[in-house]
């Protein structure tokens, strides 16, 4: 079983989960990859960042330019940190035997769907982020076959996060004495997911053996606008009204997929199941990592 990890993007919601998840006995954390000048394009620096460890090692590349309006505005910035630096990555676990794990997302599909999707079906996605994710996760596995690609869905942990931002505009209403109602969409649906949990799913996977495709996020469904209403209640802001708006009110560079549900049945046949997103939602609220909490203003 592996034993020993590489973390890229561990200063990010999953690099900071993934951090303590594998922080336990048995678990050995060798390096972490937000090292002062690290760029995971940049082979070189990789290779000298990697020299010296060697097999059996598992790398998580939780790197990633996730800024979905930013990346339709800077597709170069885009392409560097979503296709060039995976493809670097998984160059050298091939050639190094390193075990390699890459995190991908549900904007590699189109959101037109009516059923959750699998790993098998085709993706055709419509924002620079999903093109850019897309073309990272073929070749992480063009360059290390073995790699384990696990795609996920709307993350929230430590630091900047949809639920922190609803809470932090909440906190500001209060504190102003302004009733207006939030702006939330009810259009778009897809699979909530706590980072604490993927993390968790993630070296399950790879103590599994798992390789190529798999979908990992939290039970359940939920529209934005449900979500937001969930954390007010459980914040203690049931008070504050959100109203219900269409994602084309918001004039997004970027389009959003309406429907990005992902089929998890394949990781859950291995036992794999993450919370319900609303339990882990009050799982979240109440830790250390949230954004009500004194040390967990990070936003």
């Amino acid at each position: 079983m592996q034993s020993r990890w590489v973390i890229t993007g561990c200063l990010g919601q999953l690099g900071h989960a993934l951090t303590g998840e594998l922080s336990g006995p048995g678990r050995e954390i060798a390096a972490a990859g937000d090292l002062p000048g690290l760029d995971i394009a940049d082979r070189d620096g990789l290779a000298r960042f990697l020299e010296g460890l060697s097999p059996p090692l598992v790398v998580v590349n939780a790197a990633a330019f996730t800024q979905v309006d930013r990346c339709e505005r800077e597709p170069a910035a885009a392409w560097r940190a979503n296709v060039e630096g995976p493809e670097r990555l998984a160059e050298i676990c091939q050639a190094r035997g390193f075990a390699l794990v890459h995190v991908s997302t549900d904007y590699v599909f189109a959101g037109d769907g009516s059923r959750p999707y699998r790993e098998d079906d085709p993706p055709a996605p419509r924002s620079e982020y999903g093109r850019s994710k897309l073309e990272g996760e073929k070749r992480v596995l063009a360059r290390c076959p073995s790699a384990l690609v696990v795609r996920t869905s709307w993350v929230f942990g430590r630091g900047r996060n949809f639920i922190a931002a609803i809470l932090a505009q909440a906190q500001k209403r209060r504190l102003e004495g302004d009733p207006t109602p939030l702006r939330v969409v009810d259009d778009q649906r897809g699979r909530p997911t706590y980072a604490v949990d993927l993390a968790s799913a993630i070296r399950a996977l790879v103590e599994a053996g798992a390789r190529g495709l798999y979908h990992v996020a939290g039970r359940g469904e939920a529209t934005w606008w449900e979500v937001a209403r969930a954390c007010l209640d459980e914040a203690g802001f049931g008070d504050l009204g959100v109203d219900r708006i269409q994602t084309r009110d918001l004039s997004l560079p970027a389009p959003r997929p309406l429907y990005s549900v992902l089929d998890c049945s394949k990781a859950e046949a291995l036992g794999v199941r993450p919370r319900d997103w609303r339990d882990a939602l009050q799982a979240y609220l109440r830790s250390s990592d949230s954004p009500l909490a004194p040390e967990g203003k990070t936003a």
